[in-house]
């Protein structure tokens, strides 16, 4: 962290934290790539939210889904997401920007724990979320009525603002439109202390995914899913920087912050993090 940081000033070099809500540990591989050899094989998900700090600015990435949605689904979270918060010193209340990476339950369904929030997402998901592509079953289950309906309350509220593409947020901070996974899936490039990282958000649920170049099975547009791993990796530092939705792996590389469901992302990952990464494919 800069002293701009620690005094209040934005610097334009930024804090960025994962903060882990839930896990899915009853999966294999065939739930995370397409065309994997090695399909039976165990394979569990993390969940996360991701914050990001520059002096008095705060921007949540995400907001994780609530009981009432983990009840629906079957997929129970550890934390409730604004209760995640807390060993930052913040309330739900207190968060007044959200960027929406896409509107699927896991990472749209705590918006309405954010009354006070203004989200920042790319119109394209908005048109994909309430068009006629929701007319199929396939394509709708991974989205949830009553979050879309917040958002777009938050659009009637004078509260969201749509991006098209590439849009530069803040110094040192940009959203990119990469698509595939959903319509108007965003990732977020963020200048830290240790380089241009990447928040991939699910443009690559797992490294293996971007790494390797294997597609995640649930997939709107494949090429732009194929190109999309190409663009994460033209915009991060390095391969490591790329912080991926989904992988266990974030816990393990980046050192432990505030409490055990938090990582600190921007000091960079621990020693011989690629090598750890890759040992890991193929489990």
């Amino acid at each position: 962290m800069t002293t701009d940081a620690k005094v209040g000033v934005q610097s334009g070099t930024w804090q960025v934290h994962a903060i882990k809500y839930a896990d899915r540990n009853a999966r294999t591989r065939a739930d995370s790539f397409l065309f994997d050899d090695n399909h039976d094989a165990p394979h569990a998900m993390d969940y996360f939210m991701w914050l990001l700090r520059d002096g008095d600015r705060v921007i949540l990435v995400d907001t994780g889904y609530d009981h009432a949605e983990a009840k629906r689904r079957g997929r129970p979270i550890r934390l409730d997401p604004g209760e995640a918060l807390a060993p930052f010193g913040l309330t739900p209340e207190q968060i007044t920007e959200v960027i929406v990476t896409h509107l699927h339950y896991d990472h749209a369904g705590g918006l309405a724990l954010f009354p006070n929030a203004h989200l920042h997402m790319q119109e394209a998901e908005m048109a994909f979320a309430t068009g006629p592509c929701m007319c199929h079953d396939v394509l709708r289950d991974p989205f949830t009525a009553g979050h879309v309906c917040e958002a777009v309350m938050r659009l009637y509220g004078g509260k969201l603002t749509f991006h098209k593409g590439d849009s530069q947020l803040a110094d040192g901070l940009s959203l990119h439109c990469i698509g595939g996974h959903s319509r108007g899936l965003q990732c977020v490039r963020v200048k830290t202390e240790a380089g241009w990282m990447v928040l991939a958000s699910d443009a690559a649920h797992y490294y293996e995914n971007v790494l390797s170049r294997k597609p995640f099975p649930i997939v709107v547009d494949l090429q732009d899913m194929m190109q999309g791993f190409e663009r994460l990796t033209s915009l991060a530092s390095r391969p490591e920087l790329i912080i991926p939705g989904h992988d266990p792996l974030v816990c393990t590389i980046f050192p432990q912050d505030l409490a055990p469901h938090i990582r600190r992302l921007d000091v960079g990952p621990k020693t011989n993090a690629l090598a750890t990464i890759s040992s890991e494919f193929g489990k």
